[in-house]
């Protein structure tokens, strides 16, 4: 059959059956008995037979596409993003769907054309903000939607995101472990914080309210991602501080420049200056010395945001809130 486009009649000749028959093995809207629908399937694989897409959409009123929400902002650190995008393309062919990226910083107005144009079944929204002006729009709209990350209100939505302010709790739970008096957070670019982002926030907070728990003293300070700016900064807190003997970075972009800072400084790690990161495993582990971190799951929240929003698209009822407990891997630089 090479050569031209396969029909749907082909394939009922081919196997004996009726159009029909072959349309509902296709769809499962109707229970066809084991033997009849490996006959229709053993035709579609001899003829080479693919559903056209469009006539498919417009018979299930689906598109087989998600919109992955994630608009590119100052202070996004690109490379760790784009985990979590692979992880829901990933996720999302295994359901037979493909992934619309929308990048541009459209607010609500990218959300309501990409709804009202059907292009997709369903949202997936990044980079979160505490008072995130996107969703009430989501609670409005027809099509399911999840976040990756928690607004300050989250009734009435589906979220998905490590618990971040255990993670910035866990950071300091380990360095009080191990004797530590005086630490710091070398947080996200001071622009993250700016826009209220959810992430870093309940880092920063979650590390503070340890800090009053453990009885440390300490500071949680933002972090840009060059390094003269990240030099000054590891500079002037170890002046104003000499007591202090912990560092906890969540800045992947400021990770490498934060050692090469303290080793400028003559600060070794971890006999002077123990550090912890929070960030993806492979990046603690290339560091010099490897860091003692926190994994940041990119690749199960992503997969997690896409089962709930399939879930959501069968109708079936999703828990409202999904945090995952942070994991401390012990490494040399602690």
């Amino acid at each position: 059959m090479s050569g031209r486009t396969v029909t749907i009649a082909q394939v009922a000749k081919h196997a004996g059956v009726a159009v029909s028959t072959v349309s509902y093995v296709l769809s499962g809207k109707r229970t066809i008995s084991a033997d009849t629908r490996r006959r229709v399937l053993d035709s579609i694989s001899a003829l080479g037979y693919h559903p056209n897409a469009g006539a498919r959409a417009l018979a299930s009123k689906r598109s087989n596409v998600i919109a992955l929400v994630l608009p590119l902002r100052a202070g996004m650190h690109v490379p760790v993003l784009m985990r979590f995008a692979s992880a829901v393309v990933t996720a999302a062919r295994r359901f037979d769907h493909d992934v619309l990226l929308l990048t541009a910083d459209e607010g609500t107005e990218g959300i309501r054309r990409v709804a009202a144009s059907a292009l997709v079944d369903a949202l997936v929204l990044m980079d979160v903000e505490l008072d995130d002006r996107r969703v009430p729009l989501l609670r409005e709209l027809a099509e399911p939607s999840v976040l990756i990350g928690f607004p300050a209100e989250p009734a009435g939505l589906t979220c998905v995101d490590l618990d971040f302010a255990a993670a910035g709790a866990r950071c300091v739970e380990h360095l009080a472990e191990r004797g530590h008096e005086e630490i710091a957070l070398l947080g996200a670019p001071s622009v993250v914080y700016d826009r209220g982002t959810g992430f870093a926030t309940r880092t920063r907070e979650g590390f503070v309210e340890a800090l009053d728990g453990h009885g440390l003293k300490g500071i949680a300070l933002p972090c840009e991602e060059t390094f003269d700016e990240v030099y000054e900064t590891v500079r002037d807190l170890l002046l104003d501080r000499p007591g202090l003997s912990g560092l906890v970075v969540h800045n992947e972009a400021a990770v490498s420049h934060v050692l090469a800072a303290l080793r400028q400084l003559g600060r070794r790690v971890p006999d002077d200056v123990a550090v912890v990161a929070i960030c993806p495993d492979d990046v603690a582990e290339r560091a010099g010395p490897p860091l003692t971190s926190v994994l940041i799951p990119a690749e199960e929240v992503g997969r997690e945001a896409v089962r709930l929003v399939m879930e959501k698209l069968e109708g079936r009822t999703v828990p409202d809130s999904t945090l995952l407990t942070p994991l401390l891997a012990v490494r040399a630089s602690t």
